[in-house]
């Protein structure tokens, strides 16, 4: 039998309104107390249309994401639920969206996953069996009403809403665009980018590859608490590479995080002029998230429908002046 139609998810009424979408992550708990978590995610509630759960982001030991996006759902809060091939089979990541889809959860951010060498533990082993174009494959199968053998579910087809990742700042440009074009393919609603450092890039990145393709691009945006932050990132994240430019600022600074919070409130406005919206990452300061949305004069309600301001201050934000910030 066929299931009857849910109502859409507060992700999907947002991108049929044609609304700038605003998504924001937290991390689940290192422990089995997901109290803090649960506090930041009640936080960012009123801003957001949706709360990624991380999956063994960097490949480091935490708390189910299914488990945890679980917890945001009893809680009246809308999770987008991450899930990361490093860690299943094929048998396990279907077995996941089942259970993610039989406790109400609706929105699926597909991953490839972090290296398990980049994370605390080093000895796991990977398992890779599919990567993030094959599981987006994988759900669109499972929308239809059928496995990965095509075997058909008994109970009838899925109502799950895929997203994807989407790094405009990759190396190779042709690289860039057939992955995308192929998440496309393999049934994409919208796309979370990585963190963006070089809005040029991201505008290059809108106009000639993403432009025309009916699907929502959020602009990653990372809240900097300090220099320190900025090179330990530059060390250890892999594809960025914060703009000297950026980190003297932070240097110089009085207040660091300040001016952390004041850098993404400007990358948050330069976002609005490039595309459909922003994924804030503020890590283990996530109550921070709503002041950054605030400086960026966007509302705790969720916003009218879309329509791009002018752009910002290039002397703030385009990199051009010597001196200036090159906002990325």
């Amino acid at each position: 039998m066929n299931n009857p139609c849910p109502p859409l998810s507060r992700l999907q009424q947002g991108i049929h309104r044609g609304e700038f979408l605003i998504t924001a992550e937290v991390m689940p708990p290192k422990g089995g107390n997901p109290a803090q978590m649960l506090q930041m995610a009640q936080l960012l509630h009123p801003w957001v249309h949706g709360i990624n759960v991380t999956d063994g982001s960097r490949a480091v030991l935490r708390m189910s994401s299914l488990a945890a996006a679980s917890l945001l759902q009893q809680h009246h809060l809308e999770p987008i639920y991450q899930l990361a091939c490093r860690d299943r089979n094929r048998i396990a990541l279907q077995a996941d969206l089942l259970g993610a889809h039989g406790l109400g959860i609706r929105n699926v951010l597909a991953l490839t996953g972090d290296p398990v060498k980049a994370g605390d533990q080093p000895k796991a082993k990977a398992v890779f069996e599919y990567e993030s174009v094959r599981l987006l494959q994988v759900i669109q199968k499972l929308n239809q009403g059928g496995d990965s053998e095509n075997q058909p579910l008994p109970d009838g087809a899925l109502t799950l809403f895929p997203g994807a990742a989407v790094d405009p700042q990759s190396g190779s440009w042709s690289g860039l665009q057939s992955r995308f074009e192929r998440k496309l393919q393999a049934g994409a609603q919208f796309f979370q980018s990585q963190m963006i450092v070089d809005f040029d890039r991201l505008e290059k990145f809108m106009t000639q590859i993403a432009q025309g393709c009916g699907r929502p691009i959020l602009a990653g945006i990372f809240l900097l608490k300090s220099a320190k932050n900025a090179h330990y990132i530059n060390k250890y994240v892999p594809g960025v590479q914060i703009p000297e430019a950026l980190i003297q600022r932070l240097e110089q600074a009085e207040q660091p995080l300040e001016t952390g919070i004041t850098i993404a409130s400007e990358q948050v406005q330069w976002a609005q002029h490039l595309c459909q919206g922003v994924h804030l990452m503020a890590v283990k300061r996530e109550d921070l998230i709503p002041e950054i949305l605030t400086r960026a004069g966007l509302s705790s309600t969720i916003p009218a429908p879309y329509t791009p301001p002018a752009p910002p201050d290039p002397r703030v934000h385009g990199a051009k002046p010597a001196g200036e910030i090159p906002e990325k």
